[in-house]
């Protein structure tokens, strides 16, 4: 390798570990999971303002309390996004105590299962409000303070491989990442003369502690399932949020140039490549525990 590709390199990686100084950032559901792993990313990387945000105050303002330092201030705002006030209420906490905002990140979501025969309205309602009503309003919010202050900023939703159709048993879900990927395109195109850039990852089968939790509560009866889960997967093992943190970082710094409008297929599964999907008989479908929706004898 010539010396002058060394250079560049090595510049590239310095670029990388500050691609984020002096920005203010909202990161939502960033009290566990991918949510914690972006923010603190976000703070090794250079935010001077981060705004937590989550349903656990105890969590939530042990996380600022943890992170906040002279070059990082960090704020909890405890929220449930299913609340639209809550919403605007991140927002505007992120206005009036950094005076503006470059970055949004609607990590949140809820994952709840549900079928087309067993999914209640409530239920319905609740998942929509979640994962598609709170971001849209989040980004509205969010780029009315980067308009207002000519910021070309970035917006990050966190989509997943269940918004192209997914398993019966996560109906109401896939729908929901579904109409974020449209908002994701829509709104990009809306914002793009400001200058304001808006992605989506759509994420794979990811190993984080509420994943965890549901996979010990509605599908294995408390046993443990990562390692069979893991085996299962052609690169050995699930997602894990440090590395989608990453990527969540580059879509959100200059890194990542004029890239807007993207819903970008984070997972090992290649959608489209392969044999034509043909849909299992429906005893075979997986299922979570306490699901109801069953088939009479003549409809299988």
């Amino acid at each position: 390798m010539a010396d002058n590709d060394s250079s560049t390199i090595s510049s590239i990686d310095t670029f990388s570990l500050a691609s984020l100084t002096g920005k203010i950032a909202v990161v939502t559901g960033s009290t566990q999971g991918l949510g914690e792993a972006t923010v603190r990313l976000f703070r090794q990387r250079g935010c001077k303002g981060i705004v937590v945000t989550g349903r656990n105050q105890k969590r939530g303002e042990a996380l600022a309390q943890e992170l906040a330092s002279e070059q990082c201030q960090v704020v909890f705002v405890q929220a449930d996004l299913a609340n639209l006030e809550d919403c605007r209420r991140i927002i505007q906490t992120a206005d009036d105590s950094f005076g503006t905002l470059h970055i949004l990140v609607n990590a949140a979501a809820t994952t709840d299962r549900g079928s087309i025969w067993d999914t209640t309205p409530e239920d319905y309602d609740r998942i929509m409000a979640v994962n598609t009503r709170a971001p849209y309003f989040l980004m509205q919010d969010a780029i009315r303070i980067m308009e207002r202050d000519n910021i070309a900023g970035s917006i990050v939703n966190i989509s997943s491989t269940a918004s192209y159709g997914s398993m019966p048993m996560i109906s109401a879900y896939g729908i929901s990442k579904g109409a974020l990927n449209v908002a994701t395109k829509n709104i990009a195109y809306s914002v793009a003369w400001s200058k304001i850039r808006v992605n989506a990852l759509a994420i794979g089968w990811m190993d984080t502690p509420t994943e965890d939790e549901i996979q010990r509560r509605l599908h294995t009866d408390g046993q443990d399932w990562k390692e069979q889960a893991e085996a299962n997967q052609p690169f050995g093992r699930l997602l894990k949020t440090d590395e989608v943190a990453r990527a969540i970082a580059f879509c959100a710094s200059d890194e990542s140039g004029m890239m807007t409008g993207c819903v970008i297929d984070f997972d090992q599964s290649i959608f489209g490549a392969g044999p034509q999907p043909v849909p299992p008989r429906k005893e075979e479908w997986a299922r979570a525990s306490g699901m109801s929706f069953s088939f009479p004898e003549n409809n299988k």
